[in-house]
């Protein structure tokens, strides 16, 4: 489990708003006010890791791996290793956290019920029933990046038997849910409903859902370009140059023999060694580079991560997840057969967004 720093606002604004309100409801003193406001903060904390938990077992059921889970200012979420394999477990995923809190809502509103009117037990128990049955429903709301969202795009996968036209309808409708939350909390203040202490808050949640919103479209795009990633077109061929050859000449010798290849740094044997960085070696400038070897410019291929040349789009996604780096070393066997460079294939994802440069 991790903390993000943002919690440490949460902390401190809860406890401040949470204690001044009890302290006038009970007539503490502002410590004891304090107190039982930072208990809250405890109590809230532990209701959103119990829903996150809640997702987390039930993708643990179904055999997905769970890399952690972050607690932060407007919530929880739940990192997985991979995808639901399929709608229904999605569905499942996706339902288990407001289900959670749909079972801890219910238990605090029966605590509330059966504890004495206007004690600290009551007031934190009726705090809690409030908090967690507005977790509840406000995650159903059917839009990404809540957990609704995801319900919807399972729906829409099961129907279309296309997970990323799910996620994209999701998406979309996520951005209405984004823009109505920050109508309906305007208006509630200007209408005095609500406090407006209230409206930073809500507005800071309409917007995080709003681009959540939008890379969940945008992940959607992506994903459905994956089948494109063939590593025996995209990676640049070797052109190998010896140690100590002059980055001008290295370069000259490319563009006169073989035009977007990988300058690769070769052994006296010709073995290679090292692989050219284009971005090292187009910040040199062109009167230096005369003077200046490809090692110079040049990272080891012990330490750039490797891929098979066979690997299919998804496989490839999850290396460069797992392993993020700037270049990848492509094998057949134990020889090494091309470079991928990332910049390559998030223009072959993204064409709008990543134009292809010009020159170096």
């Amino acid at each position: 489990m991790y903390l993000h720093a943002s919690v440490l606002l949460l902390a401190l604004l809860v406890t401040v708003v949470y204690g001044e309100f009890v302290r006038h409801q009970l007539g503490l003193s502002q410590l004891s006010g304090y107190l039982i406001g930072f208990g809250f903060v405890v109590s809230l904390l532990g209701s959103v890791l119990l829903h996150e938990l809640g997702h987390a077992l039930t993708a643990r059921r179904y055999h997905i791996g769970v890399r952690g889970i972050t607690l932060e200012l407007l919530g929880g979420y739940t990192e997985m290793d991979r995808d639901a394999p399929n709608p229904r477990v999605d569905l499942l995923v996706s339902l288990a956290g407001p289900a959670v809190s749909a079972v801890l809502g219910v238990a605090a509103t029966a605590a509330t019920i059966a504890l004495p009117d206007r004690t600290v037990l009551n007031q934190l128990a009726f705090q809690l029933a409030v908090s967690n049955v507005i977790v509840a429903v406000f995650n159903l709301l059917p839009g990404l990046p809540l957990d609704g969202g995801r319900a919807l795009r399972a729906a829409v996968w099961a129907v279309t038997r296309d997970r990323h036209v799910g996620t994209e309808v999701a998406g979309w409708i996520g951005r209405a849910v984004a823009a109505g939350t920050a109508v309906a909390v305007t208006l509630l203040v200007v209408g005095g409903v609500l406090a407006p202490l209230a409206l930073p808050l809500m507005l800071l949640v309409a917007l995080t859902l709003w681009r959540g919103a939008g890379q969940s479209i945008r992940v959607a795009r992506v994903s459905r370009r994956f089948p494109l990633i063939d590593l025996t077109r995209l990676a640049q061929p070797l052109l190998p140059v010896p140690s100590g050859t002059p980055l001008a000449e290295a370069q000259r010798r490319r563009d006169a023999q073989s035009p977007g290849t990988a300058l690769t740094v070769t052994d006296s044997a010709g073995r290679p060694l090292a692989v050219v960085d284009p971005v090292a070696a187009a910040a040199v400038p062109a009167e230096r580079r005369p003077w200046l070897a490809v090692d110079a410019v040049a990272r080891s291929l012990s330490g750039l991560p490797t891929m098979p040349v066979d690997l299919d789009g998804e496989r490839v996604m999850e290396t460069v997840q797992t392993h993020p780096a700037a270049q990848y070393v492509v094998t057949a066997g134990e020889n090494v057969v091309g470079i991928l460079h990332i910049a390559d294939l998030a223009q072959l994802l993204e064409p709008r967004r990543n134009p292809k440069p010009h020159g170096s």
